[in-house]
C-alpha cells in the first residue's frame, strides 16, 4: 500500500477504510498537496484564524492547544494518518489552536478542492466525515477520562490509546511506542503538572506496567495498563462491540 499511496497510506489503513473504492483511494492520494515538514511547535492555525484548507498529518505529532490563563492546555493528540481539522471546511474558524509537537511532516488539501470532490463523490465525503466523527469519539473519552480517573489513571488511558491509535497504522510496537512529547507537554494533556506527573510516571514505572523516557513509552504489563486507565477500545471503532464491518461500503 505505501508504495501505491505513499502520502495517504496511514490514513487508508484507519478504520472502515476497507470501505473505501480503489478510485476513492486514489483520488484522496492526489488531493494532497502541497506538503510541508514542520518543526517542533510550529503552529499552522491559529485560534480563530480564517482558514481556507485543511490538513493532513503524514509523519509525526500535532495537537490542539486551548490557552486559559496563561497556560497551554493540550485537548487533543494526532498520530499519522489523521485529517487533522476537516471540521475547519464547515467552521472556517476554529476555537483552538493546531501545533506540531516534534517533526511533522503534513499535507494540506483546500476547500475549494474537497467542496468539488464531495459535490461528485459522495461516499467519499461520508468516509472523510466519518473520519472526524472519531475525533469526537476521543473527545468524549478524554472528556469521561478527566472527570473521573485520578491522574494515574488519565495517564494510563492516554498511554493505552496511544498505543491502539498507532498500532492502527503499523506504529505501535509489541511493547511501546515512540512518543515526542515532553513530560511537561504530557502534563498539560492529562490536566496535571510535570512534578505531579513526574511521581506518576515513577509509580508506574516501579509498579512494572510503564516506563516512559524521553521519545518512547515501553509497556511492560498492557493487561494492568489499561485495567489502571479503565480502558476499553470499543470508542475507537476498531475492534469490539463498535468494529464496523460493511456497514460504510456502497451498495
Amino acid at each position: 500500500m505505501q508504495e501505491d499511496y505513499p502520502n495517504s497510506w496511514r490514513f487508508l489503513r484507519g478504520r472502515a477504510r476497507h470501505a473505501l473504492t480503489p478510485n476513492e483511494r486514489q483520488l484522496i492520494e492526489e488531493m494532497m498537496g502541497p506538503f510541508e515538514r514542520l518543526s517542533h511547535d510550529k503552529i499552522i492555525l491559529e485560534a480563530g484564524q480564517l482558514v481556507d484548507r485543511s490538513t493532513f498529518l503524514v509523519e509525526g505529532y500535532m495537537a490542539r492547544t486551548i490557552e486559559r490563563d496563561g497556560r497551554r492546555h493540550i485537548v487533543s493528540i494526532h498520530v499519522p494518518g489523521d485529517f487533522v481539522d476537516l471540521h475547519a471546511f464547515a467552521l472556517k474558524r476554529l476555537d483552538h489552536t493546531v501545533v506540531a509537537i516534534g517533526p511533522a511532516k503534513v499535507g494540506y488539501v483546500t476547500h475549494e478542492k474537497l467542496e468539488r470532490l464531495i459535490a461528485t463523490h459522495p461516499h467519499l465525503g461520508r468516509m472523510l466525515w466519518f473520519s472526524t466523527l472519531l475525533d469526537a469519539a476521543i473527545h468524549r473519552e478524554w472528556i469521561l477520562t478527566m472527570e473521573h480517573l485520578p491522574i494515574e489513571g488519565r495517564l494510563a488511558h492516554l498511554m493505552a490509546e496511544l498505543w491502539h491509535r498507532l498500532s492502527f497504522v503499523d506504529l505501535g510496537d509489541e511493547d511501546g511506542f515512540n512518543l515526542p512529547l515532553t513530560q511537561v507537554e504530557i502534563a498539560d494533556a492529562c490536566g496535571t503538572t510535570p512534578i505531579h506527573l513526574n511521581r506518576v510516571v515513577r509509580s508506574l514505572r516501579e509498579a512494572g506496567i510503564m516506563e516512559l523516557t524521553r521519545g518512547r513509552v515501553t509497556i511492560l504489563d498492557r493487561a494492568r495498563l489499561e485495567q489502571a486507565g479503565k480502558f476499553d477500545p470499543a470508542y475507537l471503532y476498531g475492534e469490539g462491540s463498535l468494529k464496523l464491518g460493511e456497514e460504510l461500503s456502497k451498495g
